[in-house]
């Protein structure tokens, strides 16, 4: 074995210690102990997801910058979303991310993943395709094409952004529309692309 695959395979066991260790300080201590959800977190390289430079810092309980102000949800923010979320075995799935890691966390657990940016949310064309969207940020508002492409009776999750407040946040599709419903604080993310419409104060 090369001095370089060692070292390689020497930083993979020390991220591996730092999967587990965050699930056991950052995850289970704040109530997230469903089995399937640690299960997903324990097999899903986070470090596959983030910058190289940032690699040593994947499992720290902070979001991740990605570049162009853009920012990877802390571990934990990630995992309340999945729990939140519970996607089922016959779930359409679309994660509206700027990474695959909240994807690879959701696979195997639905019929399908689809994955797409924020930028890329903003003109999906899909009509009442997804049972489930999951989001990887908090958002202001939800746009019109999101909520488009959620079958009726279909659920949202993502964060909520109010008053400078970030909060977990569900919403179901009824009736054509889809309005979010604060669940827990928990920081976040914005994502600029979701922001609400600027208004004139005088």
């Amino acid at each position: 074995m090369t001095l370089a695959v060692q070292a390689l395979a020497a930083q993979h066991d020390d991220l591996s210690d730092a999967r587990r260790a965050m699930i056991d300080s950052q995850l289970r201590v704040s109530g997230i102990n469903q089995d399937w959800v640690l299960a997903a977190v324990a097999r899903a390289p986070r470090e596959d997801f983030v910058p190289v430079e940032a690699r040593a810092s994947a499992y720290i309980d902070r979001s991740i910058p990605l570049g162009k102000g853009r920012a990877m949800p802390a571990p934990l923010v990630q995992a309340m979303l999945l729990a939140e979320a519970a996607p089922q075995a016959d779930d359409t799935v679309l994660v509206i991310a700027e990474t695959g890691y909240l994807a690879a966390l959701v696979e195997g657990r639905a019929q399908s993943v689809e994955t797409v940016d924020a930028a890329g949310a903003l003109s999906l064309q899909a009509k009442s395709a997804y049972s489930l969207v999951l989001i990887d940020g908090a958002v202001e508002v939800l746009p019109q094409s999101v909520i488009d492409a959620v079958d009726e009776n279909g659920r949202v999750v993502c964060g909520l952004a109010e008053r400078g407040v970030t909060r977990l946040a569900v919403a179901r599709k009824s009736g054509g529309a889809a309005a979010l419903v604060a669940r827990a604080d928990v920081g976040m993310p914005v994502l600029a692309e979701f922001a609400a419409p600027k208004t004139w104060s005088f």
